[in-house]
């Protein structure tokens, strides 16, 4: 039974660079893994690609003879993508039970106002996918945190959904801090008093109304990825094995306990404080401490550079860990163990499930 990840996200949140990490992520560890693109805007992708919606329909092909626009133009090719659904099945079927991820448009109306993308995703169910219900929100380019003004609050607010309503303040703050002051009969503008409260935000009524939702259903939480940091790679990968029965592993000549491959997979959420403490409140420190053990490592001096990476020609791993230095053994510990069961998963290791007919 083949297993897949839907990459799903606004444009410019990081899908392809994902994919790209991912793919050279499971490589290293020794899982099969090939990308499927289905944006037919995607004209920059840095990874290899195993199926491309752009060998069956181009943008710019669309955009000239349908005189559509670009949202159209995406609007269209998923369509004809769904009325030529043999194509991605051939496709699919040349990949055998290669792990498959789904690098997908990110225009919001192909899931507000569409229905042939989730139809494509419903029909690849039925071809033994498993790429259902569960799901998981990522907030990605953790490590760029620093490059912005300092949060109102620390980082496991924001990953653990607390009360909400005390954000409503700083965005209000936010939306009106372009809003010109008080006009004097000259014309001139004048400041507004230290005292004076915020002036209130257009937007008030929405941002009330959509974080009392969240907090009505109490189910947003969100995973942290930096895409080059080994560390936070591999405690995403494991979230995701958990919530999509992968880390249970093949459903065929298993002999495993749930339990025992259950314990293997301890461990898989990193606390929001670690993540900030690497990316926010000791950054620099850390960076300088990694860019010492490289040297070290390498032979050199401390100036060594800050990424390493192999050739990609090579079928290389992604940068060296960011992570700090201390935790270095256990980070090797963790993926010598991933290694370990999926190569036991490849001799018939794994879990025996019994189907009923």
């Amino acid at each position: 039974m083949p297993f897949a990840q839907v990459v799903l996200g606004p444009p410019g949140s990081g899908k392809s660079t994902y994919c790209d990490g991912m793919l050279q992520f499971m490589t290293q560890m020794g899982r099969k893994c090939s990308i499927v693109n289905l944006d037919p805007a995607n004209d920059q992708m840095s990874y290899p690609c195993a199926l491309d919606i752009r060998d069956l329909v181009t943008i710019d092909e669309i955009m000239e003879q349908e005189d559509l626009g670009p949202n159209g133009g995406i609007l269209y090719a998923l369509e004809e993508l769904e009325h030529n659904f043999e194509w991605l099945e051939e496709g699919l079927k040349a990949l055998g039970d290669d792990y498959v991820l789904f690098d997908c448009p990110g225009q919001v109306e192909l899931f507000t106002h569409h229905g042939s993308l989730r139809n494509i995703f419903f029909r690849l169910q039925k071809l033994g996918y498993r790429m259902d219900l569960p799901h998981l929100n990522i907030l990605t380019k953790i490590d760029n945190l620093k490059n912005y003004p300092d949060l109102p609050f620390n980082l496991d607010y924001y990953t653990e959904v607390q009360d909400l309503s005390y954000l409503l303040p700083h965005l209000s703050k936010e939306q009106t801090s372009g809003i010109p002051g008080p006009v004097t009969t000259s014309g001139q503008n004048v400041e507004a008093d230290e005292g004076e409260d915020t002036p209130p935000s257009k937007y008030a009524a929405l941002n009330q109304a959509i974080v009392e939702l969240v907090e009505d259903f109490a189910l947003v939480g969100f995973e942290t990825l930096a895409v080059e940091d080994k560390k936070s790679m591999m405690t995403l990968l494991r979230a995701i094995d958990r919530a999509g029965g992968y880390a249970f592993g093949s459903s065929e000549g298993a002999n495993d306990t749930v339990w025992q491959v259950a314990m293997r997979q301890d461990a898989v959420t990193m606390d929001a404080r670690d993540v900030q403490e690497r990316w926010l409140d000791r950054r620099d420190e850390m960076d300088e401490e990694e860019r010492q053990e490289w040297a070290k490592e390498a032979g050199g001096t401390p100036g060594a550079p800050e990424t390493m990476r192999v050739p990609e020609e090579t079928g290389a791993p992604i940068p060296k860990s960011e992570t700090a230095v201390h935790d270095e053994d256990d980070d090797m510990e963790d993926l010598e163990e991933m290694k370990q069961f999926m190569e036991k998963k490849k001799q018939g290791g794994g879990i025996s499930v019994r189907r009923r007919d």
